[in-house]
């Protein structure tokens, strides 16, 4: 199992950055990936961005390229999704999710997308981006 803990949202002003943070705990030894997805009142769950954990490569949504950052500390076993440049449409729940190793190997060019494809999540972090 393994345990996850988001912190860090709040209510930010249009343009304005907030940075947040996800501490995992139990056996991340088996996590392959880690991601954070966003839920808006009304919408489906959608992607916002992942890192494999061993190399640390990333990929983004669309919506968020070029304005968000995800990172991991793999001492800390935490990983940071650094967002700048905020839009009232990115006010969503946060989601912090883990994918676990489950097979020996996987494609380069595989990067989780999908919240199906995740085994863990936390509680979830409010952001408010206010017009």
């Amino acid at each position: 199992q393994v345990q996850l803990v988001e912190s860090g949202g709040g209510l930010v002003q249009a343009g304005g950055s907030l940075r947040l943070s996800c501490a995992a705990s139990g056996r991340t030894f088996t996590t392959y990936a880690m991601g954070w997805f966003r839920q808006a009142p009304g919408k489906e769950r959608e992607f916002v961005a992942t890192i494999r954990w061993s190399g640390g490569s990333t990929y983004y949504a669309n919506s968020v390229k070029g304005r968000f950052t995800i990172s991991r500390d793999n001492a800390k076993n935490t990983v940071y999704l650094q967002m700048n440049s905020l839009k009232p449409e990115d006010t969503a729940v946060y989601y912090c999710a883990a994918k676990k190793r489950s097979q020996p190997y996987y494609s380069g060019t595989y990067y989780p997308t999908g919240f199906v494809e995740y085994d863990y999540w936390g509680q979830g972090t409010q952001v408010t981006v206010s017009s």
